[in-house]
């Protein structure tokens, strides 16, 4: 591997930027396995609410966190998951979810943020002390975004579409992030690089840590996600011997989160990997487009991260039933049904922990075990990538349009949009399928966003994704120095 490129001059900067903030960086071995965590910042942690702005909670961007609002007592737990029972699910598979409200912010997506932003802190190729943080998205890795910029003392630019929920433009505001509202919802991510590239024309002071194209993303996944799946796996082998890791499942979205699906597969060759995207906007299902209400998932596009070679199935979720499943799982009548149909009381009580693309990613796994006939010895893994606590406002918007939701409305959502749902817009991918999907890439990446034909070419070869997250060990040992030059380790 060719020997990393380093700014030493900005980098000093921005060594003097971390020891002005007291800002000691987490190695990805470290938000991997927390044990490796010095036990000085873990004890620095009691005291830290799991969203306050301290640099410390870097360390709390790990599916470990001890499940509190308040941070816990600066432990770190096993991974946090939740298993769906067939009393919910109406299938005999194993589909388990790791859950991303206990990250800070509330989702996974601090974690791309970090993976994007972190091989630059440490190569000087980005200069907090001068420049700004550019954060395109469709919500949660924007929020993740400004939340490390504010750590760092920069300013953090988020930009997403307008229709998104209130809750994520009233979070940003109040962290002192500049906003920019582009037009459309979910699907219009070209808007976004619009406003990237007036952007770049416009504003010399802002770097861009695009998701949709930055490698950091999809290697935090493999690395942090691929192995909390592995762990959790493992642990359910331990009583059930001859489980199998069937599936994985998670929303296109940047298609960092599929990353994980890349180590997943060295682990388990024979694993099925799940694209899944609104019926509204079956862009990967049939070249489709259109608006649609699950946020989070962009699309209209493939991502230039999206190694589309090791997706098997493209599942499209009709939005409609995501939003009544946010109605079923939240409303009191909704968990009047849901007991009474066998729900045990106690999983009822989580099932908030679901935000919208949430639900999204477990009806698309209930569609890949029907489809290929899973039973009890099979697993199928998916990301709860935030929760409802994000959606307030669209609960009551679904209140003020439809009126309350009464038990008649809650036991038609559960028998038909989980228990009856069918194996109806799940497309099975041959090669040539993968490679249609993949030169699709050459519309949005080459003709508009300035790649060339030469890179297009080299993502369709395994050996570029082996390189790729082979780069982590090395970011871990330039993480390692940095902190060597602080000496803030050596202070505590």
């Amino acid at each position: 591997m060719a020997k990393v490129k380093v700014n030493e001059k900005v980098l000093a900067k921005m060594v003097g930027r971390c020891n002005e903030k007291g800002i000691i960086i987490p190695t990805f071995a470290q938000q991997k396995d927390p044990s490796k965590i010095p036990a000085k910042i873990k004890g620095a942690l009691k005291n830290i609410g799991l969203w306050d702005i301290n640099p410390t909670n870097l360390f709390r961007i790990t599916w470990k966190n001890n499940p509190k609002e308040n941070g816990g007592d600066g432990q770190f737990d096993g991974v946090n998951y939740i298993e769906m029972p067939s009393a919910l699910t109406g299938v005999r598979a194993k589909i388990i979810g790791l859950v991303g409200k206990w990250f800070p912010t509330g989702a996974h997506k601090v974690g791309a943020a970090f993976g994007c932003l972190v091989p630059r802190l440490v190569t000087g190729e980005f200069d907090p002390t001068a420049q700004k943080a550019v954060w395109p998205s469709t919500g949660n890795y924007c929020r993740g975004g400004v939340f490390d910029s504010a750590l760092l003392g920069c300013t953090g630019i988020a930009i997403l579409p307008k229709e998104m929920s209130k809750e994520r433009f009233a979070w940003l505001r109040e962290m002192g992030a500049e906003v920019i509202a582009t037009p459309g919802c979910e699907s219009n991510v070209k808007e976004i690089y619009d406003e990237c590239w007036n952007i770049r024309k416009n504003r010399k002071d802002c770097v861009i840590f695009n998701q949709f194209d930055e490698f950091g993303n999809c290697s935090w996944h493999y690395e942090v996600t691929g192995s909390a799946i592995e762990e959790v796996f493992n642990h359910l082998r331990l009583t059930t011997s001859n489980l199998r890791l069937s599936g994985y499942v998670s929303a296109t979205g940047s298609a960092g989160t599929l990353g994980a699906g890349e180590y997943l597969r060295k682990i388990s060759p024979l694993i099925k990997i799940a694209a899944t995207e609104a019926l509204q906007c079956p862009t990967l299902y049939m070249n489709g487009f259109g608006g649609h209400r699950i946020e989070g998932i962009g699309d209209k596009h493939v991502p230039w991260i999206h190694n589309v070679r090791n997706t098997n199935n493209v599942v499209a979720i009709d939005d409609e039933y995501t939003m009544r499943l946010l109605r079923l799982f939240n409303e009191p009548a909704g968990k009047k049904i849901l007991e009474r149909e066998g729900v045990k009381k106690d999983l009822i009580e989580k099932l908030p922990i679901l935000g919208i693309s949430s639900i999204c990613n477990l009806l698309a796994s209930i569609k890949m075990a029907k489809y290929y006939e899973l039973n009890e010895n099979d697993v199928i893994f998916t990301i709860f990538t935030d929760s409802s606590d994000m959606y307030k406002s669209r609960l009551k918007e679904l209140e003020q349009e439809r009126g309350k939701y009464s038990e008649e409305y809650a036991i038609v959502d559960f028998k038909r949009c989980l228990h009856g749902i069918g194996v109806d817009w799940i497309k099975e991918l041959n090669y040539y399928d993968q490679k249609a999907l993949h030169n699709l890439k050459y519309f949005t990446w080459v003709e508009q966003q300035g790649k060339t034909v030469e890179e297009i070419n080299a993502l369709w070869n395994p050996e570029f994704w082996d390189e790729t997250f082979a780069q982590i060990p090395v970011w871990d040992k330039l993480i390692e120095e940095f902190n060597n030059k602080t000496g803030l380790l050596k202070k505590m």
